[in-house]
């Protein structure tokens, strides 16, 4: 175990933890001095690419973006997001998880669970590939938006799924859109750091995409505060280019980089 999962841990009921999702190199090297964790999140197929779920990206895309995130992140933990259908069977996860790790150079990986793949997750442990587990809302493997944990019996059944990744090895787990009552149970239940999203303070730390805190991905769901409106600042910009463009006012002489002696 690396010494930033080590302090992961050991933020468990002391102090809250920071997570946000990176993309580039650009806005990673931003993150990485507020973050503990940084998370290259398939997220991106809906941000960046435009799509309508996760289920189409692949591993060449998230293997990409890892490498641009890699070059700014110097102390926070990076994790990356295995796409949906890389990790089918073990075979296939520990050739997947190895790909991504040799390549990105990553601290670990993040894999939803579908209640059925523990075992994935123990031998990617045991082969030293450090696992981050997903349970609640997992968009891979669910269709629909639902909220968990709105009765006895689904929290039950979210203890006891965390429980068990636990059990096979995983440092900790995010908890996607479930209630309160919910997050809290599980968060004192398990001995791992809860990373919470859309599943209240209750959590020992909390992750969104960071496009949606920034205004640039026009997705705003309640459980996402938008700190700032990049969208209007990029526009006004963008419009006094264009303006300047057209009434020949760019470039100035002072924008050439030949200057004739």
């Amino acid at each position: 175990m690396n010494r930033k999962i080590r302090d992961i841990l050991k933020k468990k009921n002391k102090s809250k933890i920071v997570s946000l999702t990176a993309y580039s190199k650009n806005i990673a090297k931003i993150l990485d001095n507020y973050c503990d964790i940084i998370l290259v999140g398939d997220s991106m197929a809906n941000v960046l690419y435009g799509m309508k779920n996760t289920h189409n990206l692949t591993l060449d895309n998230v293997i990409l973006h890892s490498l641009s995130v890699k070059k700014g992140i110097r102390k926070s933990l990076m994790v990356v997001d295995m796409p949906k259908g890389s990790y089918k069977n073990i075979t296939q996860a520990k050739k997947n998880a190895k790909l991504i790790k040799t390549k990105t150079y990553c601290d670990a990986v993040k894999i939803e669970s579908n209640n059925n793949n523990f075992e994935i997750i123990k031998e990617l442990v045991k082969i030293k590939i450090p696992v981050m587990g997903h349970i609640g809302y997992t968009p891979q493997f669910q269709k629909k938006f639902k909220v968990r944990g709105t009765n006895h019996n689904e929290i039950n059944k979210l203890v006891k799924e965390a429980v068990l990744i636990e059990k096979a090895g995983a440092f900790s787990i995010v908890l996607e859109c479930v209630t309160a009552t919910a997050a809290k149970i599980i968060t004192s239940k398990i001995k791992i750091p809860t990373i919470g999203i859309g599943s209240s303070a209750s959590c020992d730390g909390q992750i969104l995409v960071t496009d949606d805190i920034i205004g640039l991905s026009g997705f705003y769901p309640k459980f996402v505060k938008k700190y700032v409106n990049l969208n209007r600042i990029i526009e006004k910009a963008i419009k006094k280019y264009s303006k300047e463009v057209k009434l020949n006012k760019f470039p100035t002489k002072k924008n050439s980089i030949w200057k004739m002696k």
